[in-house]
Formats: structure tokens, C-alpha cells, sequence
């Protein structure tokens, strides 16, 4: 066990990968990729340590990386993004390339047991949450971070499954009653990232990134695909990180763009050239209750997953990196090949990686 960025963390290695797994809320991050003779760290760490933030909700004093909530967003039962985000998780099997921890999470009255593993000659992080107790409808979420805060303006560029549904969170998400600032139009709906709209009339360019600081926004998007596999790609300059999962457990992706929006602790304008890029079963980040009442069911995107205390449920997720030649053009699809995924770009090149596509399945 080390001490990591302030928090105690385990570490988990492989000959290509390194990460670290906050015991508090089981936040991964930071993790090194080894991508021939050099290391990438694409995963965000906040620019303030735990200890500095005592007065704050412990998610936010150890928010990094990766992790899991349950709900996802608000909830009248406890804290945001649920008990399982900020809370101590208990280390039940620890190996070199994987950790399983455990929580009992009283706000939901359930265990949630999380596994991270890491392979050898492959970049990639397997995660699967399994979730046995819980009774009823609940919404859950994964929720990535990633650092773009060293990039010029415009260099880091995001792609996804082709969008069958695009919109701007439908409640005000930066309040300036507290400091916040948000520049999107409230509900405003799109079908590319590349033209979002805002408030003042004109559009937004989500899919080139960082955008000018200042903002703090929520976007969700669905995927045409409503079975299989749906994926993410955030594509800096000479690599890619991508993420993978099964449509039918993570119907759709929020993406929260955090940009020096907020001026209030902790965040104190410095939490700049971020996007979370989270794969989701909810209605935004609008939380628990507006979660089940089903809001999209008219257009059959489910916000919300009804669980049977008898049924344990097991949700899997990969994340990834892999180089890309300089020639490399503009992603446009990750597709399995006898079971890896190969990254294509729009003239039809291909990039063969080690991720295992099959996981997902649970292979």
C-alpha cells in the first residue's frame, strides 16, 4: 500500500501498465501506460490533495480517475454518485495484475464488489462491478476522467459510436448563484458533438478539445447500436484512449466538461481541461428519482435498471490506449477482430490492439 496523490492506494502492474486504486472510493487513477519507449498518464488527478479538503464531501477530496456510482447523480438516501464513491472499500483478493475490493453500501442496501485487472504486452484496464442485495430501480454509472489541461486548445479529438441522440443536460448544471458558469443551452439537443448548441445562440465544438476555458457543462449522448458493443475515443496527438462496453448494461455516455467553471472550493477555477467521459444507465446526472420515472423511454433509451436482491448483476467495462501513427486520420470505429479491438480511421486504416473485446462478455 501506498500513499498516492495524498490518498492510500494499491497498486496493480503489468509489463505495459501501472495503476493505482484509491482504498476510499476505489478510484482508479493514476495509471501509466507504456506505449513503447515512453509512458502516457491520460487519467485526471485534481489539483488539490485530500487532506486540503477535510470540509468537503469525501468523493471530492479523493475525486481522480475512474469509478464507479451507484446512483448515479443525486439521491435523497445519501451522499452524490452514492455511498460506494467516496466511502472505504475492503481489499478481498490482491494480486500483482488485479485487485478485488468490497463495499456494503448502506444508502442502497447492497455490496458492490469491484475488480481491476491488467495484462501483460496490453494497455488496457478490465473492469467489473458486481452488485448483489439490491432491490428495485436504480441508475448507475461509470465515470472516467481524463487530463487534457497540457494540450493546445483544439488538438484533442473526441469520437464516439454514431449518435443516434445528443442533448444538453435539461436542468441548469452550473448555477451562478454558487460560482458557476455553464455555456451550453439548457436542453439544447444536437446530432454531433461538433455543433452543440449555447445559450447565446451560437455552437459549441465538442468534438475538438480543450475547449476556451470558463465553462462547466453536461452532455449526454446515446449510440445508434442498442445491442452489442458502443465505444469512446479521445484521440490526442499521437495516441488514443478509448473505452468499450455492452450497450445493453451502459445504454448511453455523459460527458462533463470541466473547464474552470466553478470558482468555489475545491474546485477554486483550477479544475481545467477535463472531460469525464462516463458510461451511464441514467438520465444525465440529474440523479436517482428523475432516473426511474423513465424520461426517454419515447425515444427507448433506458435511464434506469430494475435490480432483484436474489440476482446478482455483473456490469463489466474495458479502457484503453493504444499509439497511433502520425498519419492516422479521424476515428471512426473500434471493431472486434476474432476478438481484439482494431481502431479505424476515416480512410480505412487500421490499428490492431491487445484489448480484449470478449471480456465484455465475460470471457
Amino acid at each position: 500500500m501506498q500513499v498516492i496523490h495524498g490518498e492510500e492506494s494499491i497498486q496493480i502492474r503489468s509489463s505495459t501498465t501501472t495503476a493505482w486504486v484509491t482504498l476510499r472510493g476505489a478510484h482508479v487513477a493514476p495509471v501509466e501506460f507504456t506505449l513503447g519507449s515512453r509512458t502516457v498518464q491520460p487519467y485526471s488527478l485534481s489539483p488539490w490533495l485530500p487532506a486540503e479538503q477535510r470540509g468537503q464531501d469525501p468523493l471530492l477530496q479523493v475525486l481522480r480517475g475512474d469509478f464507479f456510482c451507484l446512483p448515479f447523480g443525486a439521491q435523497s438516501a445519501g451522499p452524490p454518485h452514492g455511498v460506494i464513491a467516496g466511502n472505504p472499500w475492503t481489499v478481498i483478493d490482491e494480486r500483482p495484475q488485479a485487485l478485488t475490493l468490497r463495499i456494503t453500501a448502506e444508502d442502497i442496501g447492497a455490496t458492490v464488489t469491484k475488480s481491476v485487472e491488467v495484462r501483460d504486452s496490453d494497455t488496457s484496464l478490465y473492469q467489473q462491478f458486481e452488485i448483489e442485495g439490491l432491490s428495485g430501480l436504480y441508475n448507475y454509472g461509470t465515470h472516467p476522467v481524463l487530463d487534457m489541461s497540457g494540450s493546445p486548445a483544439g488538438s484533442v479529438e473526441l469520437t464516439t459510436s454514431p449518435i443516434r441522440y445528443g442533448s444538453v443536460a435539461p436542468t441548469l448544471f452550473s448555477d451562478p448563484a454558487r460560482g458557476e458558469h455553464q455555456v451550453l443551452e439548457i436542453g439544447g439537443t444536437f446530432t454531433s458533438l461538433a455543433s452543440v448548441p449555447r445559450a447565446d445562440g451560437l455552437i459549441l465544438d465538442l468534438s475538438h478539445l480543450p475547449t476556451p476555458p470558463g465553462h462547466e457543462d453536461l452532455v449526454m449522448i446515446a449510440p445508434e447500436v442498442r445491442t452489442g458493443v458502443a465505444w469512446n475515443a479521445l484521440r490526442f496527438p499521437d495516441y488514443v484512449w478509448f473505452s468499450l462496453r455492452r450497450v445493453e448494461d451502459f445504454p448511453a455516455t455523459v460527458l462533463w466538461v470541466s473547464n474552470g467553471g466553478r470558482s468555489q472550493a475545491p474546485w477554486s477555477s483550477r479544475h481545467t481541461g477535463r472531460i469525464g467521459i462516463e458510461d451511464v444507465c441514467s438520465y444525465f446526472a440529474e440523479g436517482h428519482e428523475p432516473s426511474t420515472a423513465a424520461p426517454l423511454a419515447h425515444v427507448g433509451i433506458p435511464t434506469a435498471r430494475e435490480f432483484r436482491a436474489t440476482e446478482p448483476v455483473r456490469l463489466r467495462v474495458v479502457q484503453a490506449v493504444a499509439a497511433l501513427p502520425v498519419e492516422f486520420g479521424r476515428i471512426t470505429d473500434i471493431r472486434d477482430h476474432k476478438g481484439y479491438a482494431v481502431i479505424v480511421d476515416d480512410v480505412g486504416r487500421e490499428v490492431s490492439t491487445a484489448t480484449s473485446c470478449t471480456y465484455l462478455s465475460g470471457e
